[in-house]
C-alpha cells in the first residue's frame, strides 16, 4: 500500500470516527467506565452478583423505582438543556446548583401562599412552578449583566452565586421568619412546612406506586421547543453567532449584551423550574441541601451533549438511572454510591479526551 492510500485511509477513518462521535465515543465510554466499576466492586471484596442485582433493583426493579429514575433524570434533563443553550452563545453556565436552590425555595413560599391551594384550573401548582423557573432565571441574568457590564467571567459569577444561593437556602430553612416551620420542641427540623397538597405537580399514573409526575412532558415539549428554536429560529442564529464572534455580530447589529443576558436567563429559568419540579413533585418540603448535587450533575450531561438536545436527554436518562441504582448498591450492597460518581467521571474524562484528538484530527 503506497504512502498516499495509507493517507487517504487515515483521513476516511479519522472522518468517519467524527461522523460517529455522537454514537460511538459515548456507548464505548459507558461500557468501559462500567466494567472499571466492576472492578472496583470486586477489589472490595463485594460479590459483584449482589451489587449488580441491587443496582438493577434500585434503577429498574419496579414501577417505583423507574418512576423515581424519570424524575431524577427530569431535573438533570432541564439543568442540561439550559448548559446547552448558554453553550451555544459561548457561555458555561455552571450555576445549576444555585439555580435549583432558588427555584425550589421561591416555588416553597409561593406554594405556602395564603389561598394558593384554592386556586382553580391547576394555577395552585402552575404558578409556583412558573415563579420558580424565573426566579432561577433572574438568578442567571445577573451573571449575564456582570459579564456585559464589567466582563465578568460567568464562570466565576454563576458558581459563586451557587454558593450564595445554597446560603440562602440553608438560611430560609433555619429562620421562622422565612420559610422554616414553626418550632414546638427542640427536635423540630429545620426544614419548611410541607407544600398543600393542591400545590403538587400531580402524577400522570395518579399513583403513588409509579409516581412519574407531569415534569416528564414538561421536560420532553421543552426539549423539543429548545432544539426547534436552537435550529430554526432567529434568536437561535444570534446564539450561534454570539458563541462564534461576539466583535463581528456586534458589527452585524445583533444584540450581544442582551443576547447573552436572555441565553443566561433561560439558562437559570430552567434551573429554577427544576428545582420547582423537586420540591412540588418529589420533596414537598424544602431542606437545606434538598438539590444533592444535581445541579453539577446537570452541568456534566450538558457537557456531555457536546450541544446536541438529543444527547441531553440520553445523559440524563442514563444519570438518572445511575444515581438510583447507584443508592439502591449502597443500600443493598454496601457499595458506596461515590462509585457512582468515580463512574460518572471515567465517562466525562474518556468522552472529552476522545473529543479532544477527534478536533485536534481536524485541525491537521
Amino acid at each position: 500500500m503506497t504512502d498516499t492510500s495509507l493517507h487517504k485511509s487515515g483521513f476516511l477513518w479519522s472522518q468517519v470516527a467524527r461522523d460517529n462521535i455522537g454514537i460511538v465515543v459515548p456507548v464505548v465510554s459507558v461500557l468501559a467506565a462500567f466494567s472499571i466499576g466492576m472492578i472496583a466492586i470486586v477489589a472490595m471484596g463485594v460479590p459483584l452478583g449482589d451489587a449488580l442485582l441491587a443496582f438493577w433493583k434500585g434503577a429498574f426493579g419496579s414501577a417505583y423505582a423507574i418512576s423515581a429514575s424519570l424524575n431524577r433524570a427530569v431535573v438533570l434533563g432541564l439543568v442540561g438543556i439550559g448548559f446547552v443553550i448558554t453553550m451555544r452563545a459561548g457561555l458555561t453556565n455552571v450555576g445549576g446548583e444555585g439555580q435549583i436552590a432558588i427555584g425550589g425555595m421561591t416555588a416553597t413560599a409561593f406554594c405556602l401562599l395564603p389561598g394558593m391551594e384554592t386556586l382553580p384550573l391547576g394555577l395552585s401548582f402552575i404558578l409556583p412552578m412558573l415563579a420558580g423557573a424565573f426566579a432561577g432565571g433572574l438568578w442567571g441574568a445577573i451573571a449575564g449583566v456582570l459579564k456585559v457590564r464589567s466582563g465578568t467571567n460567568e464562570v466565576i459569577s454563576t458558581l459563586l452565586l451557587s454558593f450564595i444561593a445554597i446560603w440562602l437556602l440553608y438560611w430560609s430553612v433555619q429562620s421562622e421568619n422565612l420559610l422554616r416551620q414553626p418550632m414546638t420542641s427542640s427536635a423540630t427540623l429545620p426544614e419548611s412546612l410541607s407544600i398543600p397538597a393542591a400545590t403538587q405537580v400531580p402524577l400522570l399514573t395518579g399513583s403513588y406506586a409509579s409516581p412519574v409526575t407531569w415534569g416528564l412532558p414538561i421536560m420532553v415539549v421543552l426539549a423539543l421547543l429548545v432544539a426547534l428554536i436552537l435550529s430554526r429560529s432567529l434568536f437561535g442564529f444570534r446564539l450561534g453567532a454570539v458563541g462564534h464572534n461576539p466583535v463581528a455580530s456586534a458589527r452585524a447589529g445583533i444584540p450581544v449584551g442582551l443576547t447573552i443576558t436572555l441565553a443566561l436567563f433561560i439558562g437559570g429559568a430552567l434551573g429554577g423550574l427544576a428545582g420547582a419540579l423537586m420540591l412540588q413533585g418529589e420533596q414537598y418540603s424544602l431542606k437545606a441541601g434538598f438539590s444533592s448535587g444535581y445541579g453539577f450533575d446537570g452541568l456534566v450531561v450538558g457537557l456531555l451533549a457536546r450541544g446536541s438536545v438529543v444527547g441531553v436527554i440520553a445523559g440524563a436518562l442514563l444519570f438518572g438511572f445511575m444515581r438510583s441504582g447507584g443508592i439502591s448498591m449502597e443500600m443493598i450492597a454496601t457499595v458506596p454510591s461515590a462509585l457512582v460518581g468515580i463512574i460518572q467521571g471515567i465517562i466525562v474524562v474518556m468522552i472529552a479526551g476522545a473529543a479532544y484528538y477527534l478536533d485536534r484530527e481536524t485541525t491537521r
